[in-house]
């Protein structure tokens, strides 16, 4: 089981690094797609959340969180590159000899400037539409992002390196499952995790702030206190990808000496597969 996700991890790696290799534009387009997929996610997160949250219910958070999970069914099935994902995948398999790290440096640089872009295009969408304007409907969204940019710093890189260690396992674990199914409970039940437990995820605050900048926000809000909330965030979130997901599985073995032919003929159906 773990080998065989661990195989899948290494392939869909490798199958980025070609879109990559063919046109860095489509690799922009696939990382801005992943933040406007998240950004889908804020909405109907938020929206469903303020019904509970205007009548002070303790349920808002966990409704929240709960349907928050559109974002990672969207990005799995629909095709989004997410800079998060990419540093458990692209470390790996660059430890395992398959990936240069100068390719890995320039994949995360374009995958999180892609993700970036996609969340200021994704909250200039929503601010043209005046559904999410009025603060009867954003008060909740409002108050949660006041929250994340005023917390310290230290305290939002331990959170980020949970956040995406579980993040990355959300996408690691459904790799070794058969059946749309259990991969779709899995992936929603351990988003739902990362967002009920209150961790940081860089994207998703990206997206998130990103909406609540574009719309009449209090002072409290501002790009200054987002900066201090993303850049330990999106260290802490390197961290929970590469050293506990990636450098850990490659330590525990991965794909040992007994399955190298088994992989390489995985691998050579996998390229077949693509030349089709």
């Amino acid at each position: 089981m773990e080998n065989t996700a661990l195989r899948n991890v290494e392939k869909l790696a490798l199958k980025k690094q070609k879109v990559f290799d063919q046109s860095i534009i489509k690799y922009l387009l696939r990382a801005m797609l992943a933040s406007a997929f998240i950004g889908f996610g804020v909405i109907f997160a938020f929206k469903t959340g303020n019904l509970f949250y205007a009548e002070h219910s303790p349920v808002a958070y966990p409704i929240a969180a709960l349907t928050f999970g559109i974002a990672i069914v969207l990005i799995a099935y629909a095709g989004g590159d997410l800079f998060t994902g990419n540093t458990f995948y692209f470390t790996y398999t660059a430890l395992r000899g398959n990936m240069s790290w100068k390719r890995v440096i320039q994949m995360w640089i374009s995958s999180y400037s892609g993700n970036i872009i996609g969340a200021f295009f994704f909250a200039g969408l929503i601010s043209l539409t005046g559904l999410f304007a009025s603060h009867e409907v954003n008060g909740f969204l409002m108050s949660v992002v006041e929250g994340k940019m005023n917390t310290p710093a230290s305290e939002l890189f331990f959170r980020a390196i949970l956040c995406n260690w579980l993040v990355c396992l959300a996408f690691y674990v459904p790799m070794a499952l058969k059946g749309d199914g259990p991969k779709l409970f899995t992936m929603i039940f351990l988003v739902f995790g990362f967002f009920i437990s209150g961790y940081e995820h860089s994207i998703a605050n990206m997206s998130t702030f990103s909406i609540a900048l574009v719309l009449d926000h209090p002072d409290a809000i501002s790009i200054g206190k987002a900066l201090h909330n993303l850049i330990p965030v999106t260290l802490g979130n390197m961290v929970g990808g590469t050293a506990f997901m990636a450098l850990l599985y490659y330590y525990l073995g991965g794909p040992n000496s007994d399955d190298e032919d088994e992989f390489q003929e995985d691998d050579e159906d996998y390229s077949y597969m693509n030349k089709k």
